[in-house]
């Protein structure tokens, strides 16, 4: 174990298979003890990938390790890391790890390669910040590439995306249809990090983001958007079933990732006895992201 940096700073990683790795940062993500400042998932080649965490101190190994191992499942994973970081900004250490990612016409990246992008209407920038979606996790760009192929059938009039982390699906969703989107999270922090986004992007009158734990807030009762967007975890989305197939308006579609490929029939099956039919089940890495259209949906994009 190295010695405590003067700043405090730590990085924690290990290297795992899909989908063990993106398990492993979608849990860090999530915890609240030890809490990361961001959460990095990067493609190794050959079908490893490493998931490193920055903490603003030297996190407890032991905690760290039980979270990796509960969301491990039993897949191999390399022993852990946890190293000082050098006197320099933690959101450009974490985004030097990155590159552009490109999903269907969306391509998302950092700052850090703006001069050397050529921007166009699907073009993002996100950095790394304490708040989950850069598109580097395979949840993220299917649900890019599910908003990708819904720009091409039409446009909804409104648009929902619970749980927007970043805010890039909500971003991606209003360059896409150019329509209004409402955005929001159970976590002020990024709801805060979102609405920076969407202004950044020259969206801020048209993304509005907004802290509620599902679709319990007041306003989202007297919404019927026509398009759901939900990048979040099989349990909440399981829960959460009943009130989709309330809020969503009929020929409306509802997008939910955050699930693996086993799961998502299990989902699917939610879902269908609630009279939603699977209209796409995209699969990344041993996550899906599925499409589902309540009754009858194909008329609804005009």
């Amino acid at each position: 174990m190295a010695e405590s940096s003067p700043q405090g700073l730590h990085r924690a990683a290990v290297e795992a298979e899909a989908p063990a790795a993106g398990r492993i940062a979608v849990a860090l993500d999530d915890a609240g003890d030890p809490q990361a400042l961001s959460v990095s998932f990067f493609e190794l080649g050959n079908g490893r990938y490493e998931v490193s965490a920055l903490y603003e101190e030297l996190p407890d190994e032991g905690r760290l390790q039980a979270l990796i191992d509960g969301a491990a499942d039993g897949a191999l994973v390399s022993p852990l890391r946890i190293e000082p970081v050098p006197d320099a900004d933690w959101v450009t250490i974490s985004q030097g790890q990155r590159g552009p990612v490109r999903a269907g016409r969306f391509l998302v990246h950092g700052s850090h390669d703006r001069e050397r992008i050529a921007r166009n209407r699907y073009t993002i920038e996100i950095d790394a910040d304490q708040a989950f979606g850069t598109a580097h996790h395979a949840t993220t760009r299917g649900c890019l590439l599910a908003l990708d192929e819904l720009a091409k059938w039409g446009r909804p009039d409104l648009v929902l995306d619970i749980g927007t982390g970043t805010g890039v699906l909500a971003i991606a969703a209003a360059l896409a249809f150019d329509r209004p989107v409402i955005a929001t999270d159970n976590d002020p922090i990024a709801v805060r990090i979102a609405a920076d986004n969407a202004a950044k992007a020259g969206l801020g009158q048209t993304v509005h983001v907004f802290v509620a734990d599902g679709l319990s807030h007041p306003t989202l009762r007297r919404l019927a958007p026509d398009l759901i967007v939900a990048n979040i975890l099989a349990g909440p989305l399981y829960d959460l079933a009943p009130a989709m197939a309330r809020a969503v308006r009929p020929g409306g579609y509802v997008l939910l990732s955050g699930i693996t490929t086993d799961q998502s029939h299990a989902t699917a099956a939610r879902y269908a006895s609630l009279g939603f039919v699977l209209e796409k089940r995209i699969l990344l890495d041993g996550w899906a992201a599925l499409l589902l259209g309540r009754g009858n949906a194909s008329t609804l994009f005009d």
